[in-house]
């Protein structure tokens, strides 16, 4: 499952990704196609040379999807293990514009309108109140730019695959929210902060690739 987190207050969650980011890669082999469809999805979004954050990016899969096309990218997440093997990916590739810190996607310290784009993948479903989560990467999403939440869809997901998220769940990976297409574009749309597209991209974990445009600011005083 993709990795994510409530906040930095919750200590032992971060402790728990540390743990687990030198499998994690392992973990996410069984749903691989639709992973790296949804980081390409999402990476043809990215506008050509923007400013990017990327929350909750786990071993930088969607990160350095969009350092291809962005201008740089800002990788973060809470875990200090899972940023290092993200850096060590980004270096393998050769790519030199993104940096990497630790942060906690509900409170982010940057300035309103940082980011022409913020990804924040496969996390809201783990989240307990993902519609903060939502608003505060709202927050720092520049006027014009776009906010890409590519999240698993369990809602949807065949009973085949349903016996591998229970061997997940026995190991201490949990979700909050069983999304499917329509139910997720319902939740993003209740928050008020305009259309919502959902591509759904296949998978035995199918991957809801929602994206919200966040509109310009108005041309004059009146």
């Amino acid at each position: 499952m993709q990795k994510g987190g409530a906040g930095l207050h919750h200590q032992p969650l971060s402790t728990f990704w540390d743990r687990w980011a030198r499998l994690y890669d392992l973990t996410q082999w069984t749903n691989r196609r639709a992973n790296a469809a949804a980081a390409a999805r999402t990476a043809e979004r990215i506008p050509a040379g923007a400013r990017v954050l990327d929350c909750a990016a786990g071993t930088g899969l969607f990160s350095l999807a969009a350092a291809e096309r962005a201008g740089f990218v800002l990788c973060t997440d809470l875990s200090e293990a899972m940023l290092e093997r993200a850096k060590r990916k980004a270096r393998r590739r050769g790519l030199t514009n993104l940096d990497f810190v630790r942060r906690d996607l509900t409170a982010l310290p940057d300035p309103d309108g940082s980011f022409d784009a913020v990804i924040a993948a496969n996390v809201l479903h783990l989240l307990p109140a993902p519609d903060e989560a939502v608003r505060e990467l709202w927050r720092v999403t520049a006027p014009g730019g776009r906010l890409l939440l590519p999240t698993y869809l369990q809602g949807k997901v065949g009973a085949a695959y349903g016996a591998v998220i229970k061997i997940y769940h026995g190991v201490g990976f949990h979700y909050e929210h069983a999304f499917t297409p329509e139910t997720y574009r319902t939740f993003l749309e209740r928050l008020g902060l305009g259309r919502a597209t959902v591509e759904v991209i296949p998978g035995r974990l199918p991957v809801g690739l929602a994206v919200l445009q966040k509109p310009e600011p108005s041309g004059g005083p009146f």
